[in-house]
């Protein structure tokens, strides 16, 4: 018998589909090939091929306007991980394990970073800002400005969100009765968290912290409202060479973003989607 003798031929509504998702991926990933192969491209107007070359790479490391926007980015994105991370956290167990009054609130609350426009958030980061810096200075006479503390607390605002629905997801996992067999070897509530449920929900923890990473170091629109003088990143910095002309220079540090990117994304599912760190409910009594 045929190895293929098996196998029903498609339909045409079954050949249609399959063309229509080569079409989508083409629209969706057919742009960032030609950006990839003109960050390669030694002419100095964007849209012109003459040869293949390192140059814009070499340039990007070696402008320091470019370098200073890395360094303020860096310094946001790990100050944000951290914070949002912990707090995250703590949210998610909060939510998982237990109950208090205006939790169905709170739980919805917490979901709003995500489901709201960007730019919405930003205007209200900003007049939230705006307006504590005003009561600070008329109240104390501190008069603090705009910059990576407010880059910061942003981003901390919005990936606490992500963190916390990663987190929960991993402690959905979890059977709970593995903390109460601690708390029955008579482990106090911290000894149970730092002994039994940390460890196992640490994928998820780092997933949603290379998840907040990856999302602090790519926003542009809420960091372009909560910025000041001299805290620029990098992603504002690619927006502000955009609207001033596009040059090779710009493919290059796009590339650059968009592997750093695609890096952390692919690490992250892949703590959480960890086979061998799974806990599944046991079967014995």
């Amino acid at each position: 018998m045929s190895v293929t003798a098996g196998i029903r031929p498609k339909s045409p509504a079954e050949r249609l589909l399959a063309t229509n998702s080569w079409l989508v991926f083409a629209f969706f990933y057919a742009p960032i090939l030609v950006l990839v192969v003109f960050s390669f491209n030694a002419n100095d107007n964007v849209g012109i091929w003459t040869e293949p070359s390192l140059r814009w790479y070499r340039e990007v490391f070696q402008d320091q306007a470019v370098l200073n926007a890395l360094k303020n980015s860096l310094i946001v994105a790990a100050i944000s991980t951290v914070a949002s991370t912990i707090l995250g956290t703590m949210a998610a167990l909060a939510l998982e394990r237990f109950r208090f009054r205006g939790q169905k609130f709170y739980d919805g609350l917490l979901y709003l970073p995500i489901i709201i426009p960007e730019v919405t958030m930003a205007v209200m980061l900003l007049l939230f800002f705006a307006q504590g810096f005003q009561w600070l200075d008329s109240t104390i006479g501190w008069s603090p400005t705009f910059g990576l503390g407010t880059i910061s607390l942003s981003h901390i605002a919005f990936n606490i969100s992500f963190v916390t629905v990663v987190v929960r997801a991993r402690l959905g996992q979890m059977d709970p009765r593995l903390e109460e067999a601690a708390a029955d070897l008579y482990a106090s509530r911290w000894q149970a968290f730092r002994r039994v449920t940390l460890p196992l929900i640490m994928p998820g923890v780092l997933g949603g912290a290379l998840l907040a990473l990856t999302l602090s170091l790519d926003d542009v629109v809420i960091t372009n409202f909560v910025a000041g003088p001299g805290s620029t990143t990098l992603p504002v910095y690619v927006f502000g060479l955009v609207r001033r002309g596009v040059t090779p220079l710009i493919n290059a540090v796009s590339v650059v973003m968009l592997v750093a990117s695609m890096i952390l994304v692919a690490v992250s599912f892949g703590f959480q989607r960890d086979p061998k760190s799974r806990v599944e409910p046991s079967s014995r009594s």
